[in-house]
């Protein structure tokens, strides 16, 4: 089905900027040894094949399991400018100071806030019921400050409260210079389902949405703590969950745990600081792997690609020295 967007070796030197379809396709292991591309296209380049061939390095993706060809694909045509912009974002990004990663991942999300894509969604998008606000409780002891998402009825979805709520408890951390150990956790049997849906839409102008993330994005609080911080995964972490999560120095889930990141449905790229805190934790193509196809991927895949440090039966306690992801 896709075998129009599969590249000619004979064109890797001279690759056009522009795309005829909504990515580019490279069948890894048809390529010679000291093949490479000049410059990267507009569009995603997706590699198929061998992926310790010298010219995997240069993709945006490597597809692997559990994401297919196929599947990507199809993610990628249904929105095909947000994935443009996703992997312009991560290439951008990929080893920049995590305070400016952060500001253009937010001028990114922006820029699709306002594009047709997004507002597709939107309008199709049922309004749904409207759960009760969320709750963040905090509890101290001694050194410690545990951080509690309480809105199991709505698997802890994010609502406005909660995120305010949510970067006060982490500027706490980060300022309090006697909490020396930082938890977060869900209530219930889902750890964080990402934002509630109920609230995308309510900001309408995509720069005023941009300075109200620089001001209130939890992710900005978490990095100034990230080294003391430990969280524990039941259940689904997705979205706005799984970003925050990403930024702690140690992740642990239950078995049962699977992650997503769901945004380029939307016509959205991850915006709760995802794009930054998932690609320093398992690199830019696996990071790209799951904005890209927003696939779930299991607990023990987690473990392998390194989303997590540990699968555990209850949330541990806080012992041992961080592992702090690059």
């Amino acid at each position: 089905m896709w075998d129009a967007l599969f590249i000619d070796p004979a064109m890797l030197a001279t690759m056009p900027q522009e795309c005829g379809g909504p990515a580019m396709i490279v069948d890894l292991a048809a390529m010679p040894d000291d093949a490479a591309i000049s410059r990267l296209p507009t569009c995603p380049v997706i590699g198929v094949g061998d992926p310790v061939h010298r010219l995997a390095r240069q993709m945006d993706v490597v597809v692997e399991r559990p994401v297919t060809l196929d599947s990507l694909m199809h993610s990628i045509a249904a929105n095909p400018v947000a994935a443009a912009v996703a992997v312009h974002l991560l290439r951008t990004i990929e080893g920049r100071p995590i305070e400016a990663a952060l500001i253009q991942e937010s001028l990114a999300y922006a820029v699709l806030q306002g594009g047709a894509e997004h507002m597709v969604w939107l309008e199709a998008r049922s309004s749904g019921d409207t759960a009760q606000p969320g709750e963040v409780r905090l509890t101290r002891e001694g050194d410690g400050l545990a951080i509690l998402l309480d809105r199991p009825n709505a698997r802890n979805a994010v609502d406005r409260p909660m995120r305010d709520a949510l970067h006060e408890a982490f500027m706490l951390a980060t300022l309090d210079p006697d909490i020396q150990r930082v938890t977060l956790r869900g209530a219930g049997r889902a750890f964080c389902v990402g934002a509630d849906l109920g609230e995308f839409g309510t900001t309408r102008d995509p720069a005023a949405a941009h300075m109200i993330r620089m001001q209130t994005l939890p992710a900005w609080a978490i990095i100034g703590c990230r080294d003391r911080l430990s969280v524990h995964v039941q259940g689904a972490c997705v979205g706005a969950g799984l970003e925050m999560a990403a930024f702690a120095a140690r992740v642990t889930a239950g078995a049962d745990a699977w992650f997503q990141l769901p945004e380029l449905a939307m016509g959205l790229l991850p915006g709760a600081g995802g794009c930054v805190s998932v690609s320093r934790r398992i690199g830019r193509q696996r990071a790209a792997l799951m904005i890209l196809s927003g696939r779930r991927i299991s607990a023990a895949t987690a473990l392998s690609w390194g989303l997590i440090d540990a699968i555990v039966d209850e949330a541990p306690g806080d012992q041992g020295g961080p592992n702090i992801p690059g």
